[in-house]
């Protein structure tokens, strides 16, 4: 009991003397908290506080029709209303319709990514919808679309915008549909912005990105010639690693917490306990420093810990899901759970667990296998950095 005391209050004193150096360092320490903040503010910027809206070119060629009685129906520019009429749930628009004057000219927009796609309506359009509310089951009607199958919002936009067409099609010409589907969006995720979609991942990204400090403020004690001292007492790596580890998560902590506080001032709404999702960050966090104690235990200088960071926090960045969904590789089940190679990189739990928490209103005992996953690997990271530390720059100690 004696010695455990004695080394937390070793840790506590390196804990103080770490976060003196920090305090001393006023720019580093108001980089570090404000860069996940400054994260969510520019996401904010990039979709105005919303969310993206695709833009479509419209080539209307129709030349309208004459009614029975005598009206005159104009079937382009309906389909035209209806591709405005598209919105999200809070009623921001989902298509934005610009006109085109030929197929040139909305070529010219899709090269130029001043459009997502593009619908050209034929010049009997009406005419084929009249024929077809008659009964006239033999008429049928071409409209061509197309885009750059390259541009990643083509397929979201020139999607939306056929089934559009397609339930305006239905209804002019008088037909019922043979199935009817109903979208049933699992808790708040049918009404959220796409500011509010990609909260839980920026938090997540701006915490990976903590690999650097904690690599560099250990790498700065063994190039500042402290470590050399140290081993002259003595302090044992598991002293000095648990007290800047203390530093670390505290740090990363506050950030989190200014974080999500300038989200919820910018229009953004959890939909579940906010406490929860803070201890996420925090353990999160803590698997990330972890990281970072084993990138500083094969360096010697902060330059060196800067450079060989990227490696771990390429792997964090793309394999985690925390950019893009990744594809399930199964290794094995465990706990009903399906386990893959990118869940042995905490930040894929993080990003599981927050998208829980925050869209669909998931609580503690519902996070209970990502909570457990995270404190398991940040134990395991944690004890594989102190012991590959001690081995590499405390052997003598």
């Amino acid at each position: 009991m004696k010695l455990v005391l004695l080394h937390i209050n070793r840790m506590f004193l390196v804990f103080k003397k770490t976060m003196r150096e920090m305090s001393r360092d006023g720019w580093m320490l108001a980089l570090t908290l404000a860069f996940t903040p400054f994260f969510v503010v520019l996401y904010w910027l990039w979709f105005q506080g919303g969310s993206t809206s695709y833009t479509i070119a419209v080539v209307n060629l129709d030349q309208g029709a004459q009614m029975a009685d005598g009206a005159s129906m104009q079937a382009g520019q309906d389909v035209i209303a209806t591709l405005q009429a598209v919105t999200y749930a809070d009623g921001k628009p989902l298509l934005k319709v610009i006109p085109a004057a030929d197929r040139t000219a909305a070529e010219v927009m899709i090269k130029d990514r001043m459009a997502s796609a593009f619908l050209e309506i034929p010049v009997d359009f009406s005419e084929s919808l009249l024929a077809m509310k008659s009964g006239d089951r033999s008429v049928t009607t071409r409209i061509t679309f197309g885009g750059d199958l390259s541009n990643t919002y083509y397929m979201v936009g020139a999607n939306l915008a056929l089934g559009s067409v397609d339930g305006y099609i239905q209804q002019a010409g008088g037909q019922k549909p043979l199935v009817d589907y109903v979208e049933a969006p699992l808790g708040a995720s049918g009404t959220r912005s796409e500011f509010e979609t990609y909260v839980p991942g920026t938090l997540v990204f701006a915490i990976v990105l903590l690999i650097f400090l904690a690599s560099m403020v250990m790498a700065r004690e063994i190039e500042s010639g402290t470590l050399r001292r140290l081993q002259l007492t003595p302090m044992r790596s598991l002293d000095l690693i648990g007290g800047i580890s203390a530093a670390l998560v505290l740090l990363g902590s506050l950030s989190i917490a200014l974080a999500f506080l300038v989200a919820i001032l910018l229009g953004f709404h959890s939909q579940g306990p906010i406490w929860v999702a803070l201890v996420i960050g925090a353990v999160t966090s803590l698997s990330v420093i972890g990281l970072g104690m084993l990138v500083a235990s094969f360096t010697r200088t902060v330059s060196q810990a800067f450079v060989v960071a990227n490696f771990p926090l390429a792997l964090m960045m793309f394999f985690s899901g925390v950019i893009f969904p990744m594809p399930q590789l199964k290794l094995f089940t465990l706990f009903g759970h399906v386990i893959s190679p990118y869940d042995f990189l905490p930040p894929t739990h993080a990003v599981v667990a927050l998208n829980k928490i925050l869209t669909l209103g998931a609580g503690i005992q519902d996070v209970i296998f990502e909570l457990s996953a995270l404190s398991i690997l940040s134990v395991v990271y944690f004890c594989i950095g102190v012991w590959l530390f001690n081995k590499n720059h405390l052997r003598s100690s």
